[in-house]
């Protein structure tokens, strides 16, 4: 199915939002509860499927569906058309503060691999579904990336991410990442976990015990503050207090 062509405008800074235009017939697909407003003559309505397969039968729809389930998103998601005169406006916002990345994908290969909360909103036709990495180190031990959304078509999507993005190329290179941070990587990057280091630096370093890497030639999308780490360390018995102890440990030792 044929994506719809939709336009649209970033709006904000530091918490940002998408508004989408919708031409007469139009329609956007987003997450459950993401919308922020909306013009009159747009209807929704809660859907079990994305809609990229019209042709796709009831057991179809609710395994597309369930399978939704496994990465903690909603069953249903909203499907917003435009059945007024003229353009119409709605307006989706992030679940928490971030950037919002606009994906065009007919000019990436048609294919995008995002973390499986990234997903905000597409034009009718995309098709969102899970993909399991290959390695399963890479979800049992870093506890990211296991279970990723795949997002296919030819028409736009927005994922969003928390703090700044960073978008990077690489060119048959390897990046390591901290494994909340990845947002999305095209095909061609290869995703795994890895250990951080030594003891002392597992231990005491405040990095974590495994390291995300990247590997191949593609682009890839970093976020600063996924919110795991945001709520970590606003928390009491936060990250600041552990990597304080840390750092008085690590001077101990050397001492």
């Amino acid at each position: 199915m044929q994506s719809h062509e939709i336009d649209y405008k970033i709006i904000g800074h530091d918490v940002q939002l998408v508004e989408v235009e919708l031409d007469p017939g139009e329609t956007v697909i987003a997450e459950a509860g993401a919308m922020l407003y909306m013009e009159d003559g747009i209807s929704f309505e809660a859907k079990l499927g994305d809609g990229s397969n019209p042709r796709a039968g009831f057991f179809d729809k609710l395994l597309t569906a369930g399978s939704r389930l496994i990465t903690g998103e909603s069953l249903f998601l909203t499907h917003f058309a435009n059945q007024g005169w003229g353009k119409k406006h709605v307006a989706f916002a992030a679940p928490y503060p971030g950037t919002i990345i606009p994906m065009d994908l007919a000019k990436m290969g048609g294919r995008i691999i995002v973390q499986k909360d990234a997903f905000l909103c597409a034009a009718l036709g995309t098709k969102i579904s899970i993909t399991f990495n290959k390695r399963l180190g890479a979800g049992f031990l870093g506890g990211e990336g296991f279970i990723m959304q795949q997002l296919q078509g030819d028409g736009k999507a927005f994922i969003h991410a928390g703090g700044t993005v960073i978008e990077r190329y690489l060119n048959n290179e390897v990046l390591r990442v901290d494994t909340g941070c990845i947002v999305a990587y095209e095909p061609g990057i290869d995703f795994n976990i890895e250990q951080s280091g030594g003891l002392r630096s597992m231990m005491f370093g405040g990095e974590g015990i495994f390291l995300a890497t990247l590997r191949g030639t593609g682009k890839v999308w970093l976020q600063s503050m996924p919110i795991r780490k945001l709520i970590r360390e606003l928390s009491p018995a936060g990250g600041n207090q552990r990597k304080e102890s840390g750092g008085f440990l690590n001077q101990f030792l050397q001492d």
